[in-house]
């Protein structure tokens, strides 16, 4: 087992940052990855960004390239994930996972997932 607690979402204006933390707990080390998806209303649950365990290999959709940042404090088994120039269109919940698959892009390759946290963007 595997939990993850999220932290640090919340509404900001267009143009605003924020930054997202996960912390994991548990059988980390039988983990291969950690990602962070996001979920709007009405739509399917969106990739956002995917890091192995190690750190030497990040993947961002390209929806969020050159605006968020995922890294990875491994003594605390946390993930952060600093988000810049937010747009309206980023608003959604955003979910923490942990996958023991290398493919860090589907969501059915996660085991275990977050609660969520609420990151609302205004125009």
């Amino acid at each position: 087992q595997v939990q993850l607690v999220e932290s640090g979402g919340g509404l900001v204006q267009a143009g605003g940052s924020l930054r997202l933390s996960c912390a994991a707990s548990g059988r980390v080390y039988s983990m291969y990855a950690m990602g962070w998806f996001r979920q709007a209303p009405g739509k399917e649950r969106e990739f956002v960004v995917g890091i192995n365990w190690r750190g030497s290999t990040i993947y961002y959709a390209d929806s969020v390239k050159g605006r968020f940042t995922i890294s990875r404090d491994g003594a605390k088994n946390t993930v952060h994930l600093q988000m810049n120039s937010l747009k309206p269109e980023d608003t959604a919940v955003y979910y923490c996972a942990v996958s023991s698959r290398s493919n860090v892009v589907l969501p059915a390759n996660y085991d275990y997932w977050g609660q969520g946290t609420q990151v609302t963007v205004s125009s």
